[in-house]
């Protein structure tokens, strides 16, 4: 994949400080998702916000992912994920799979099913997106995971999970 380089910024133009950035990014607001892979590499899952739509022909998302995250080589060795993105009674699954808990114990916090990739798509998640890995792009700590959508299972009438503020909330569908 080629990108197009851009020209350097203005050494007149100071660098945006990372504490500033990271408290920018708590105004926007993201979907809770988790993340999960299964194959020969191991059974991982993780916590992100950094998901979203690409495009719909061929149907494609993207997943930023830490390449010092413990699950980084499991997930790209594995090479298919699934994006269960969590309704609003999901809180404690976005917390058990965000910090250290061992993997055997998040999983076990929920149910699953197999998709066809061999992911693990989470029952009574919002949406469920079977993937395959179909490339990736490195920019700065992350690496920028495209993924082909192969399969979609999607709950009906479920509230959403977002993360705004350093803070979690529901979002009804209702108006």
């Amino acid at each position: 994949m080629q990108l197009a380089q851009c020209e350097p910024a203005s050494e007149l133009i100071p660098p945006v400080i990372r504490q500033d950035y990271r408290d920018a990014m708590a105004h926007l607001a993201a979907a809770v998702n988790v993340i999960t892979s299964d194959g020969p590499h191991g059974r991982v899952g993780f916590t992100a916000t950094a998901v979203c739509s690409v495009t719909d022909d061929p149907p494609t998302l993207l997943v930023c992912l830490n390449r010092a995250a413990s699950v980084h080589p499991m997930v790209t060795a594995n090479a298919h994920l699934c994006v269960n993105t969590l309704a609003s009674d999901q809180r404690e699954l976005s917390s058990l799979f965000g910090g250290k808990t061992p993997m055997a114990e998040r999983f076990a916090a929920a149910e699953w099913s197999v998709g066809v990739t061999g992911a693990p798509l989470l029952d009574g998640a919002a949406v469920s997106f079977d993937c395959r890995i179909s490339h990736s792009a490195s920019v700065g700590t992350h690496d920028i995971l495209y993924c082909e959508v192969l399969a979609v299972r999607q709950r009906d009438s479920a509230d959403a999970l977002v993360y705004f503020g350093r803070n979690y909330h529901g979002l009804s569908s209702a108006g």
